[in-house]
C-alpha cells in the first residue's frame, strides 16, 4: 500500500522515470495558507548537487493540482505533481534480467511478475520521496509550534563527512550514514497505545523512506547495557521535564513533554561503480554486473529533510486523532 495515516492521509505515486510523480494529501484542515513557494526550501534541501550525490538534476517544481483556492487549503484532497524532465532510461535496460544486489530489482520482479517499471528504480526509487517532503510541508503547518530538525551525525562511520565522501569517490564505492532527528515543543499526550504509539507511527513513516534500515529512540540499543537506575529519567517538575532523556521523549507510547529524539541508519547506495557478481535471469548464470546510470554515493546526505517530513506526517496524524477525543 502507498497510503499512510488515519485522519491526515498521505498517498504517494509515480516512478523515477515516469512522466511525473507526486502526492495526494487527504484530511488536511481547511484554511491553512499554502502556496507553491512554501515547498521550495525543503525540496531544495533534498535536491542533488553536493559532492557525493547523483549528477541527475531535476527542477522539482511543485505543481498544485487540487485542494488550494485563493492561497488556502479548501479541506478537499491536495494533489501535488512533480514532472520528470531529466531521465536516461536506457542506462537501466540490462537490469530487468540482471538485478542489482541490494536493490528492489529482484524482489519487485518476482512480486509483480515482471510488470514493474524498473527504470531508475521505478516506484522504489528515492525520487518518490519528493511526495513525502511535500506532504511534510503541509504537516508542519498543522503542527504549528512544533519544531523538527534532522541532521547528519556520521557518514561511512566517520564524523568527518568530507573525508568520508572523498574516500568513497576514490574507491568508487558507496557509504551509509546515521541521521538524528530532534522534535521540540511536542505537547504531552500524543500517541495511542499500543499499535498507534508515537514510536510505531514515526517508525512506520520513516521506514517508507528507501534505504532506512534501523531506528532507535532516546538511548536506543544502549539501554540493554544499562540498569534501571541508570536508564530511568528523573521527573523534575509538574510539566514532566526530566533530568535525562533516555526515553527519547516517549513513555508507554505517549509523548511525555520532553524532546522526541531518535536516530536512523541509512544503508549504502546499492548502485555502485564496482563490478558485482549476481544472477542473470536471461542466461541463468551468476555473472558480472557493471551498473550504468547516475547514482548517489551517499544517500544519507539528502535524507535529513525527508526524515523531518516523515516525522511531521506521523505527528500531524496523531495530533488530529488526539483532538477528536
Amino acid at each position: 500500500m502507498n497510503t499512510f495515516g488515519n485522519i491526515f492521509k498521505v498517498e504517494i505515486f509515480g516512478e523515477s522515470h515516469g512522466k511525473a510523480l507526486g502526492v495526494c494529501i487527504d484530511g488536511s484542515p481547511a484554511g491553512i495558507p499554502l502556496t507553491e513557494e512554501d515547498f521550495v526550501a525543503d525540496l531544495a534541501r533534498r535536491k542533488s548537487g553536493a559532492k557525493g550525490t547523483t549528477p541527475r538534476k531535476e527542477d522539482d517544481l511543485p505543481e498544485i493540482i487540487s485542494g488550494i483556492f485563493n492561497g488556502k487549503t479548501t479541506g478537499a484532497p491536495i494533489t501535488i505533481l512533480f514532472k520528470n524532465n531529466n531521465t536516461k532510461s536506457k542506462d537501466y535496460s540490462q537490469l530487468f534480467n540482471h538485478p542489482r544486489p541490494g536493490h528492489a530489482d529482484y524482489a519487485a520482479r518476482i512480486k509483480y511478475n515482471g510488470y514493474n517499471d524498473y527504470t531508475g528504480g521505478g516506484h522504489f526509487s528515492g525520487r518518490v520521496t519528493l511526495g513525502l517532503v511535500a506532504a511534510g510541508v503541509v504537516a508542519k503547518k498543522i503542527l504549528k509550534d512544533i519544531e523538527i530538525n534532522a541532521k547528519i551525525l556520521e557518514i561511512g562511520g566517520s564524523t568527518d563527512i568530507e573525508s568520508a565522501i572523498n574516500h568513497a569517490i576514490e574507491t568508487k564505492d558507496s557509504i551509509g550514514g546515521i541521521i538524528e532527528c530532534v522534535v521540540k515543543g511536542v505537547p504531552t499526550g500524543l500517541g495511542e497505545p499500543f499499535f498507534m504509539s508515537v514510536e510505531s507511527q514515526i517508525s512506520a513513516a520513516v521506514f517508507s523512506i528507501p534505504a532506512i534500515k534501523g531506528i532507535e529512540f532516546g538511548a536506543g540499543f544502549a539501554v540493554a547495557k544499562l540498569t534501571g537506575s541508570q536508564n530511568n529519567d528523573d521527573i523534575l517538575n509538574a510539566n514532566g521535564i526530566t533530568r535525562t532523556n533516555n526515553a527519547g521523549g516517549i513513555n508507554g507510547g505517549i509523548s511525555n513533554g520532553n524532546d522526541i529524539v531518535f536516530r536512523v541508519a541509512v544503508k549504502p547506495t546499492p548502485s555502485i561503480s564496482l563490478p558485482q557478481k549476481t544472477y542473470n535471469f536471461e542466461t541463468k548464470n551468476v555473472e558480472e554486473l557493471i551498473i550504468q546510470g547516475r547514482h548517489d554515493l551517499c544517500i544519507a546526505l539528502r535524507v535529513p529533510p525527508i526524515i523531518e517530513a516523515a516525522t511531521a506526517i506521523a505527528l500531524a496524524d496523531l495530533s488530529m486523532i488526539c483532538k477528536r477525543k
